[in-house]
């Protein structure tokens, strides 16, 4: 973990040399001014050299200035180094996750993933800026420090430094607490994330059925959670600081008793007895923020850990050898096909399906039985557990992903779109295509005439999730969105089941448009929409139980029948 830590110090080694090189100045400095204490004691103030007395406070005034130019350069250029170790860090997050699976997603919630991605990371970045310099300037300090105090009195020194294995003890015990406690406050505050997260994506359903004191109670869960996780990291903080802070309280008891009895017995004088008491200081004063720095490492190493755990999740699975999928006709074939989303029972068993280029295959059934994953499995975005999926011949698993979906274009009942503008979400199908074809993608999704009728046109922003839009108006949208992408190979997955008759009607007409030429798999509710495909599959329970044309079906009186006579029962009659 440390040395993938330290790789991204590698783009900054200059910048972090040079804030090293400042810390270290720092730290020289520091030493100065008991050394200058010692020789007034000793010989300027004994001897009565007023005018030394006056440089050598000068020199150390000038010290100080210099050293005051080195915190800032330290502070500024420090913080820089890890802001910008914290935005790589975070690009290759998000890059990574782009690349992972479906099923990532599916056990992951979104709030969670953006704690990892921001407040986890800033904590990373203060570990990045303030973990180096702390350790460097008081290992300095210390080492620099009981050199320095050797050369007053060496037992009465190491007497004093007795005291070192007692805190490292103490703090190696603690540190372990720490680090549970404060790993579980990481856990709460992602539940609380997520939880906001959820609540506020759908707050309009919320205030539609007056639940807003529910959702307040939700969220109350989570921030109990936070502040019982908060009382116990902070209870371990406080231990570990009273604890190690008592240490560092003796120092001063010892010096006061050594030191009283060292200068008693004529062993030191007063002067050096002066300039040890000062002297110290320099020693507990690191130890002190070492203290403190654990604490920060904690937050910024529990942060680090949690950002591995996703980059080392396992990304989409792509062949060595997969190649381009080109010239696409677009017949697909599912040979025995089996799957599940995990160990529980399978979602499909043994499918076989052959859909000829150019053909329509409409997938109908009760809810549940596997239709959506099938739509799910041609693009691969999950691996099937046994058969084949092929595509005009080439078996997708051989295939590189970005050509496979490029190829296949969807249309599903829940219609995504980004925050932007309306040309901003057609474009999403095509990102390099002219504004002469995004005006003809929509045109053929019929939402031209709506468009030109706002104040902005194409330039209309639609809000979060196209929220000032209306479901036919989203539904449009998305499929010039599939236009202008122009697929081979067409899956629509319940695009119309969630409109109105009036706007189904409408949205059926630029469908139609949208699947001439294509090889089209459609799932359907209503099966008047799916009279007219070349062949009809009735999915229960993960297997194909019926299949053939409309006729073909309504002769059979299968499950086909059954469900087209509830559908229509009453226009029957």
């Amino acid at each position: 973990m440390l040395k993938r830590f330290i790789a991204y110090y590698r783009p900054h080694k200059f910048m972090f040399a040079m804030d090293m090189l400042a810390s270290l100045l720092i730290s020289v400095i520091g030493m100065v001014y008991p050394m200058v204490t010692n020789r007034m004691l000793n010989d300027l103030i004994p001897n009565k050299l007023y005018s030394q007395i006056i440089v050598a406070g000068l020199i150390v005034l000038g010290l100080y200035i210099f050293r005051m130019w080195l915190r800032y350069f330290v502070q500024y250029y420090g913080h820089i180094i890890g802001v910008r170790m914290q935005k790589k860090m975070r690009s290759d997050l998000f890059a990574h996750m782009e690349k992972l699976p479906y099923s990532f997603f599916d056990n992951n919630e979104t709030g969670s993933l953006l704690t990892r991605l921001t407040s986890d990371l800033f904590e990373v970045s203060e570990l990045a800026h303030h973990g180096p310099e702390n350790l460097f300037i008081c290992a300095v300090m210390i080492v620099g420090s009981f050199a320095y105090l050797c050369t007053i009195d060496v037992p009465l020194t190491l007497i004093i430094f007795a005291c070192v294995p007692v805190m490292v003890a103490v703090s190696v015990v603690m540190r372990k607490k720490m680090r549970d406690a404060f790993t579980e406050r990481r856990k709460s505050t992602a539940v609380i994330n997520a939880a906001t997260e959820s609540s506020i994506t759908g707050v309009r359903v919320t205030k539609a059925f007056t639940n807003s004191q529910k959702e307040i109670e939700k969220f109350e869960v989570g921030n109990e959670q936070f502040v019982e996780a908060s009382r116990q990291s902070y209870d371990a903080m406080a231990k570990f600081h009273a604890s190690t802070s008592f240490i560092t309280d003796v120092f001063n008891v010892i010096i006061l008793i050594a030191g009283g009895l060292f200068l008693y017995s004529g062993r030191i004088n007063f002067a050096e007895y002066s300039t040890f008491i000062v002297s110290v200081n320099l020693f507990i004063s690191p130890v002190n923020t070492l203290i403190g720095f654990v604490e920060q490492y904690q937050n910024g190493i529990t942060g680090f850990k949690r950002f591995l755990e996703i980059m080392d999740e396992a990304p989409e699975v792509e062949s060595p050898e997969a190649y381009d999928l080109e010239n696409v006709h677009g017949e697909i074939e599912l040979k025995n096909v089996s799957f599940s989303y995990d160990d529980s029972r399978e979602v499909l068993d043994n499918v076989s399906l052959n859909v000829k280029k150019g053909d329509i295959m409409a997938l109908v059934g009760p809810s549940g039985g596997g239709k959506t994953t099938i739509c799910h499995l041609i693009p691969k975005f999950y691996p099937l557990s046994e058969g084949s999926i092929t595509i005009d011949g080439h078996n997708i698993n051989d295939l590189t992903l970005e050509s496979l979906r490029r190829n296949i274009g969807i249309v599903q009942q829940d219609v995504f779109l980004f925050n932007g503008t309306i040309r901003d979400n057609i474009l999403y199908g095509r990102l390099d295509a002219t504004e002469e074809e995004v005006i003809e993608a929509a045109k053929r999704a019929n939402i031209h005439d709506y468009v030109m009728s706002l104040e902005k046109g194409y330039d209309t922003e639609i809000g979060e999730r196209g929220v000032r839009l209306s479901g036919g108006q989203k539904q449009r949208l998305s499929i010039a969105r599939v236009f202008l992408k122009d697929p081979a190979i067409l899956i629509l997955d319940e695009a119309t089941s969630a409109l109105d008759n009036t706007t189904e009607i409408m949205i059926q007409q630029a469908l139609d448009e949208l699947c001439r030429g294509r090889t089209t798999i459609v799932v359907a509710h209503r099966l008047s929409t799916i009279k007219r495909a070349n062949s009809i599959a009735v999915i229960s329970e993960g297997r194909i139980t019926e299949q053939g044309t409309h006729e073909e079906l309504m002769n059979l009186g299968g499950t086909y029948k059954h469900l087209y006579s509830l559908q229509f029962r009453d226009s029957e009659l």
